[in-house]
């Protein structure tokens, strides 16, 4: 007996959005977000995760674990400072995926909008979909608090 496959197309697709409202100006908030992408990422209070991240188109967004060991994330697909950068890639699911990762700023009454989105198609794990939403929510959040802290630091 061969057991037949239910997946729906909706268990392959995964798309979420987020606007970070950031009181500090546009130039700020971008490299700030750079930067928590970058070298000040981490996934939760006291585990850092920092990454590489080669802001110029094709440049690669990954994790170097040192001696040519690593996990690959993402290329960076187009970057328009300081109002875009897009990422492709697997991202954290290391199987059978494809993201697209946007973040669009602007500038609005009293600092920046970022309207984020990542859109993903593939095999998604589970514990990988409920995961995800909170991780780029607590990320966004450490950005939106460290570009506002270096505008009441100047």
């Amino acid at each position: 007996m061969v057991a037949a496959m239910t997946t729906k197309i909706e268990d392959l697709m995964l798309n979420i959005t987020e606007e970070i409202h950031v009181k500090a100006p546009l130039d700020v908030t971008f490299e700030t977000l750079l930067e928590q992408l970058g070298p000040m990422n981490q996934v939760g209070p006291d585990r850092p995760l920092p990454m590489k991240l080669e802001a110029w188109p094709g440049g690669r967004w990954y994790r170097d674990l040192g001696d040519g060991n690593g996990h690959h994330w993402a290329h960076v697909q187009a970057i328009k400072r300081p109002t875009l950068i897009e990422f492709y890639g697997p991202l954290i699911m290391s199987y059978p995926v494809a993201s697209n990762l946007q973040y669009r700023l602007s500038e609005e009454e009293g600092g920046t909008l970022i309207k984020f989105q990542h859109t993903a198609f593939g095999l998604i794990q589970a514990d990988h979909r409920e995961g995800i939403r909170g991780g780029w929510s607590y990320t966004h959040e450490l950005m939106r608090k460290r570009a506002e802290a270096k505008v009441r630091g100047r």
